[in-house]
């Protein structure tokens, strides 16, 4: 790492390329001059004479990494084809060596709500080049859009249960693509002169909205498309086959805590930054292309400034002019505890309840999560059993929905950050009996931002036959801590989000409803906030905290007033603002506004610490400070009711 004079001095010699970086691989979505085993790769002699383009213009960037690894959903530009209109376009293709007939490339087709900016509406569907009627060489998003029996082709992919054709290889070359609206209906056609595939609707499309502008998006899986190209402008511009110098950079996943002892290197591993070059061409450079540089030093504990810069081009070249972005961090002894606290998504009700409601077709609000915060929701998830992935999924994205990833309930997921995670779940998952056992299963998900550029998701789902499974993504990345969201969509399944424990007319016995259970960690805080109705009849007609291990057997369990029971409760302090009026405080309960905190103190010990706002305007508060014999890795709470009814905000 060099000190902070010969950093500054290597910023103004940047301009006469003296500065060696590593290549730009974070530029993989938008790099050009691919190598040259790629240009021997190409498909077989042209035994169909290519359609005639008109008006086609230079668009050259590819879409995935060369080395043929990106994953599914790797997607390139948009480009929006209003109405009457057709787009054309041109690119290479090359699949991947392995054969599996799937990774090629496809077209998704979204409404387009915003023809100047691109913003997508509704997906209606895909349709890949692979063509086997068997398989999802083509898929309906909307149910209603895309009709499969409308596909045609020269060819038929053949394969068997490893997925593998050997005719992919033909698949190679160079394509010509048409998305054609001009009749009303849809016309697709993708060939590369050997093995053409077409989409013909002669009826509207969409059958809704048919004027509505259509956005036209490739994607790929292990495969790589060089775009060459086009008729239409992409959203963003046409990229030219120039090298272009960078601009700026926006930078993601710097951690706001480091451990004081920690390597700058160590601590900025996980840094990203989107590099904006000319032509507005962006991509995503990593951390080892890029320098860092600590002000004042690491050794010292306080407030640092980050600089960060890069000096490369577009093609990966040394740059004219290198460009420079900071953000502040600290150095710490010790790191921030981490916090949790249970939220409720809006709407309460997700998705149909015959659970029709297609993949993408409905979601909840997005709920920002602060770094070094878990928000912990629970819902039941009600599926059509259809398939593994017929339950709900979970969205982690910026306040703008730019996707970090996408994560579902059976062990997979997508996007940027999530090549980077490890899916773990419970051992020896049955499938068969998993499936309908989701169909009104009580879920409960833990979202982190662990505050250093990656996030965690924990989903544990008790199904309808009693058995609990677990579900786990650890370490996606890309994440900037600083602008972090989630949400959830479904795909043939519904959500109902739980908010209420107790009957709202205070009649609920005591012990008579529970929420759910959730776990705190050790050295770690949960809050929740709720409001709080009683029958006001006795003091102890109102909330109940039950402490408690995974299988129900309880730590302590405690009111609001001032009491409590159990083994662990026998070694705490109970305490109470000075000089509480009984009287007063009773009927102030119907309608209080509390928020309680929970603790596990990860040394054996926890604590309560509850405010009360009355309706009153009164704040009451009650600790109890100290309940012991607490596993701290086995920790767990929920709420119970004594004809009292509490709902959740």
């Amino acid at each position: 790492m060099k000190y902070l004079n010969k950093f500054v001095s290597a910023l103004f010699v940047a301009t006469l390329g003296i500065m060696t970086l590593a290549s730009c691989e974070g530029a993989d979505l938008y790099k050009i001059n691919a190598p040259d085993w790629l240009s021997e790769m190409g498909g077989e002699e042209e035994e169909e004479e290519q359609e005639e383009l008109v008006g086609q213009m230079e668009d050259v960037y590819n879409i995935g990494k060369e080395d043929l690894s990106s994953g599914f959903w790797t997607l390139g530009k948009t480009y929006v084809v209003p109405a009457g209109a057709k787009w054309q376009a041109q690119f290479k293709l090359t699949v991947n060596p392995d054969n599996k007939y799937f990774k090629n490339f496809y077209v998704v087709l979204n409404a387009c709500t915003n023809a100047e900016t691109g913003e997508l509406g509704d997906e209606y569907g895909v349709i890949r080049y692979d063509n086997d009627p068997g398989k999802n060489s083509e898929w309906n998003t909307t149910g209603t859009e895309i009709d499969r029996s409308l596909v045609s082709g020269n060819f038929v992919s053949s394969s068997g249960d490893d997925d593998v054709d050997a005719n992919s290889q033909k698949m190679n070359g160079t394509i010509t693509l048409t998305v054609d609206r001009t009749d009303g209906g849809l016309f697709i056609k993708m060939t590369n002169g050997v093995l053409t595939k077409t989409y013909t609707q002669t009826t509207s499309f969409p059958s809704t909205g048919a004027d509505m502008p259509l956005a036209c998006r490739i994607g790929i899986e292990g495969s790589l498309v060089s775009f060459i190209s086009t008729n239409i402008d992409p959203i963003g511009g046409r990229t030219s086959a120039n090298d272009k110098q960078p601009l700026s950079m926006e930078l993601n996943g710097v951690p706001s805590e480091v451990l004081v002892g920690q390597t700058l290197e160590e601590a900025m591993a996980n840094v990203t930054a989107l590099v904006t070059f000319e032509e507005g061409v962006t991509a995503t450079v990593t951390a080892k292309d890029l320098q860092f540089e600590a002000i004042p030093n690491m050794e010292d504990l306080g407030q640092k400034t980050l600089i960060v810069l890069y000096n490369k081009t577009f093609k990966g070249l040394n740059a004219d002019k290198a460009i420079m972005a900071s953000k502040t961090f600290s150095v710490v002894k010790e790191l921030s505890a981490f916090t949790q606290t249970v939220v409720v998504p809006t709407p309460l009700l997700l998705g149909a309840e015959d659970n029709s409601t297609p993949f993408w077709g409905a979601h909840t609000e997005n709920i920002k999560i602060a770094p070094k915060e878990t928000k912990v929701a629970t819902f039941t998830n009600y599926s059509s059993c259809a398939n593994n992935w017929n339950n709900f999924c979970v969205v982690l994205c910026k306040a703008d929905n730019s996707e970090y990833a996408v994560v579902r309930a059976d062990n997979f997921g997508w996007g940027n950050g999530y090549a980077a995670c490890t899916p773990t779940m419970e051992e020896g998952r049955d499938w068969e009996a998993w499936r309908p056992a989701m169909d009104g299963a009580k879920v409960t998900t833990y979202v982190t931002n662990n505050g250093d550029g990656t996030a965690d998701v924990k989903a544990v789902m008790v199904g309808n036959n009693g058995v609990t499974y677990t579900q786990e993504y650890k370490g996606i990345n890309t994440v900037n801590p600083d602008d972090f969201y989630f949400r959830y969509t479904v795909d043939g399944s519904h959500l109902v989000f739980d908010k209420e424990v107790g009957a709202s007319d205070c009649s609920t016995p005591f012990w008579g409803a529970h929420s759910p259970n959730i776990q705190v960690i050790g050295h770690q805080v949960c809050t929740v906030n709720f409001m709080n109705y009683s029958s006001c009849a006795n003091n102890w007609n109102n909330f109940c905290i039950v402490l408690c291990k995974a299988d129900n057997s309880e730590y302590a369990v405690v009111r609001a007033d001032n009491f409590g029971w159990g083994d662990g409760y026998a070694a705490c302090t109970p305490t109470m603002e000075d000089g509480r009026d009984w009287e007063a405080w009773r009927p102030a309960m119907n309608g209080a506004k509390v928020s309680a905190k929970i603790v596990n103190n990860g040394d054996g010990t926890a604590d309560i610490k509850v405010v009360m706002h009355g309706n009153n305007g009164v704040d009451y508060t009650q600790d109890y400070i100290g309940i012991n014999t607490i596993d701290p890795d086995n920790f767990y709470f929920r709420f119970t009711v004594d004809s009292s009814y509490l709902v959740f905000e």
